[in-house]
């Protein structure tokens, strides 16, 4: 099938709760029928009602539900569809799937399996985007396994280092070696793990950036090599190499510092002929440096942010490259206007090393007003099931600036009422009153440095004497007169409680 100029009547969504919601509410608004996927533990979820139709695809874990390719392909034969949108994780950066959708004549909703492949190999991205000059971190140009030629690079560019898994994400087969005595035993354990967890073992050495920032582009490419980007994102606030706060767009830049890393981001969506919406990810150091991390292939859990600073839509975006048209704006038609925040509400216990948690939502109360968005996945009495990622929600605060998204933000977690599990709300409160995200300057070692499950406690317990302290403050002021006690010494507050007996 020529997927050029074809409109998109009916998609399919490959993935379950806020994120397949928010894209079939973007289908709806442009008129598109919708497939909702679900395994046994989403069979009473939101994003199966919210969809025109709903196929059941397998039983409760992902591994025999949303990762089987070939559930997904019968579902899209079944209900006729014209393409998929894969949201993010599950299949989302696939390329085998990418593939098979394409020999099926479904359009994928994302880019080729080629694109796909390029970047999500960190050896061959490192290749493709050092071609067009684009700032690499020091290291090895190819995979490693020999331990003395690990050596001799590792001294090269200069301890601490970072082994990665060149199929790596989420910090699964990564290492940071401080000396040359720790370099093969964490060279092994990468190795072991990246085996593990990607079926490939390979591994590469770069310098390791102290107190890095994370720092990422999102871009759209149509189908005729028009590419743009959408401005920046802060990501440093991360527990295990998972991103928990996203803010747009990052304190730390100058207009002139994002013009330049802008570019380079369009750079190396272009070195991968990228098609769709995508992110380019860099490492920032102290003094501004930069120097090209990897890219998502896919739709961000944190787009939420970048539309709110710039009132694009990025699914329907996605949508209408996919059906062929051209980019409608141009890089000089976009604009940065105001400041947007976004925390993962987690159903995890941040006092116990952020466990997850599962149970049901007995209390879920989203919290309303200007500038608040929620995307979440979630009624009141669902159950948050132990099969999948345990984020509930995205909250998301907008403001004109900085410190109206932040003031926002700290009104909004106070109304978010969620009982029945543990979530990181108040983790997210402490990161908000630290000093050190309020004025800008935090890095990716923001959890390391700051927070312990002590300091979450000395929070509640400063929280409690605050409330004790106006609660008999209340009672004080709001005491009753005794029979002996003349009218005119009682108190003027004390009138209330007098009209009323």
């Amino acid at each position: 099938m020529n997927f050029n100029n074809m409109k998109i009547g009916k998609i399919l969504i490959a993935n379950r709760g806020e994120i397949a919601v928010r894209i079939i509410r973007t289908a709806k608004e442009m008129g598109i029928g919708t497939v909702a996927v679900y395994s046994d533990a989403d069979r009473n979820a939101l994003h199966v009602r919210y969809a025109d139709e709903a196929v059941h695809i397998g039983a409760s874990p992902s591994a025999e539900s949303y990762l089987k390719i070939e559930k997904i392909i019968e579902a899209c034969k079944a209900t006729q569809v014209d393409a998929v949108h894969p949201g993010y994780g599950f299949l989302s950066e696939n390329a085998d799937f990418a593939r098979q959708l394409k020999a099926a004549d479904i359009k994928l909703i994302g880019p080729s399996p080629e694109s796909i492949e390029t970047m999500g190999d960190k050896l061959m991205a490192k290749a493709a985007v050092k071609k067009r000059n684009v700032p690499l971190v020091p290291g090895s140009p190819d995979a490693i396994s020999d331990i003395t030629e690990a050596k001799i690079i590792a001294n090269k560019i200069g301890y601490p280092v970072l082994i990665k898994a060149s199929a790596g994400g989420g910090g699964k087969g990564m290492r940071i070696v401080e000396n040359e005595n720790e370099l093969e035993e964490q060279m092994q354990r990468a190795i072991s793990e990246a085996q593990s967890a990607f079926g490939s073992g390979l591994v590469f050495i770069e310098k390791f950036v102290t107190s890095p920032s994370h720092i990422e582009f999102q871009i759209l490419g149509d189908q005729y090599g028009n590419v743009v980007h959408l401005f920046d994102r802060e990501c440093s606030v991360q527990r295990r190499h998972q991103k928990v706060i996203e803010e747009a767009p990052s304190p730390k830049l100058s207009a002139e510092k994002r013009a330049e890393m802008g570019k380079y981001a369009v750079e190396v969506a272009k070195a991968c002929n990228y098609e769709g919406a995508g992110t380019v990810e860099f490492v920032v150091d102290k003094d501004l440096n930069f120097y090209f991390l990897e890219m998502n292939t896919r739709l961000q859990v944190e787009h939420p942010v970048t539309e709110l600073i710039t009132q694009v839509d990025l699914v329907k975006e996605q949508i209408k490259i996919a059906q062929g048209e051209k980019l409608s704006f141009e890089q000089k038609d976009l604009k940065i206007s105001g400041h947007a925040i976004e925390v993962r509400v987690y159903a995890e216990d941040p006092a116990n090393s952020f466990l997850p948690d599962t149970g049901t939502l007995h209390t879920y109360r989203t919290p309303q007003g200007p500038g608040v968005r929620v995307d979440d996945g979630y009624e009141e009495g669902m159950e948050i099931p132990i099969f999948y990622d345990p984020m509930i929600a995205k909250l998301c605060t907008f403001a004109q600036n900085r410190e109206g998204a932040l003031k926002r933000m700290l009104r909004v977690i106070d109304e978010y009422h969620i009982t029945g599990i543990s979530t990181t709300l108040d983790f997210c409160r402490f990161v908000f009153e630290h000093p050190s995200f309020t004025e800008g300057g935090y890095n990716t070692k923001f959890i390391e440095d700051f927070f312990s499950a002590n300091a979450l406690k000395k929070n509640y317990v400063e929280k409690e004497g605050e409330i004790a302290a106006a609660f008999v403050n209340f009672l004080l002021e709001n005491q009753q007169p005794t029979a002996s006690e003349p009218l005119a010494k009682q108190k003027t507050s004390s009138k209330w409680k007098l009209r009323n007996h």
